[in-house]
């Protein structure tokens, strides 16, 4: 809990894509306000979901470059620098998916967000279902 409240993620979005993308069915967007925070958020997703077994298909980006991707199949991980976030507008780009839901500052919702997409249980309100 100390390590997720000092990586807080900014403005973290959770996207239903499946009825405007075929490459995945959820995206998770959220901002870092500096090179070591976008690390830190990147390298706390990355190791809390491959604690649950679970790992990135793919990665890609740099905090240096301040845009990382995790690519779990199902789900994307964006995470931004505010500017990058601001310039590449993937919320507006991805307009047509399904908000599912959206916290302004809160680490620990984009780790439950992504446990409900990729946990082994699917959450009692049915946001996220495997195929």
């Amino acid at each position: 809990m100390d390590a997720a409240g000092e990586r807080q993620a900014g403005d973290i979005v959770l996207l239903d894509t499946r009825k405007v993308c075929s490459f995945a069915d959820y995206f998770v967007i959220c901002s870092g306000e500096s090179e070591r925070q976008l690390r830190a958020i990147y390298e706390e997703v990355e190791h809390s979901l491959k604690k649950e077994g679970v790992l990135p298909v793919h990665h890609e980006g740099t905090a240096e470059s301040g845009w990382l991707l995790l690519d779990y199949g199902e789900v994307t991980v964006h995470v931004f620098s505010s500017a990058e976030r601001e310039f590449y507008q993937l919320d507006r780009l991805w307009g047509q998916a399904d908000l599912v839901l959206r916290i302004q500052y809160g680490r620990l919702a984009l780790l439950r967000g992504l446990d409900f997409c990729l946990g082994e249980k699917e959450p009692d309100f049915g946001l996220c279902r495997r195929r």
